[in-house]
């Protein structure tokens, strides 16, 4: 989804990369079983794929961005699948991943009906037992200045929970701190009545 300038620059630079190796990933999947296949939804520049390829040995992203797609294809070449494509359609089969993470990409789903359809896709690809995690930002106004022209639709944490049960899921989490949120969240292990 488009981005500013000044805000690609801070998202390709190596200060975002090092928060979120040391900081924002860590944070975000404190306590989370990623299992051996995992999908993340929305890596833009791949800060936080460079930091998931060491933690699962079989990492496949979905980028709707064509140019990125490319470009992290080339980076992760034979060390994570990259799929060039929409997370609220995915192409993916039911039941494949045991887990999916999206992390500060959510508030640039222009819809809230496209961000219910990454939850929706996210549950469908699940295998049972399997978990949802990720973060985004809260809004703020140095938030909303640095996303002028971007297209900026805020998550409301408190909204959350209720929207991954819709979804499907179940043990939904939802932590908030000054500026930001993580959830997780499972798929039941037995079946749907």
């Amino acid at each position: 989804m488009p981005m500013n300038l000044m805000h690609r620059r801070i998202c390709a630079s190596r200060d975002w990369a090092r928060q979120v190796r040391e900081q924002k990933l860590p944070w975000s999947l404190a306590g989370v079983e990623l299992g051996a296949d995992l999908l993340e939804i929305g890596p833009g520049f791949g800060a936080t794929t460079r930091v998931l390829v060491d933690m699962a040995p079989n990492v496949t992203a979905v980028e709707v961005d064509e140019k990125s797609a490319r470009d992290l294809r080339a980076e992760f070449d034979g060390r994570a699948t990259i799929l060039h494509g929409d997370g609220s359609r995915l192409s993916l089969p039911d039941n494949d991943f045991s887990s999916v993470v999206c992390f500060t990409m959510l508030h640039h789903v222009p819809t809230r009906q496209m961000q219910d359809g990454i939850f929706a896709e996210a549950f469908r690809v699940l295998r049972p037992g399997g978990v949802f995690a990720g973060s985004d930002s809260r809004l703020s106004l140095r938030f909303r200045l640095l996303h002028i022209g971007d297209t900026m639709n805020v998550v409301d944490p408190d909204e959350l929970p209720e929207r991954l049960r819709r979804a499907g899921f179940e043990d939904v989490e939802v932590t908030v701190k000054e500026g930001v949120f993580k959830f997780r969240a499972t798929k039941s292990v037995a079946p749907s009545r």
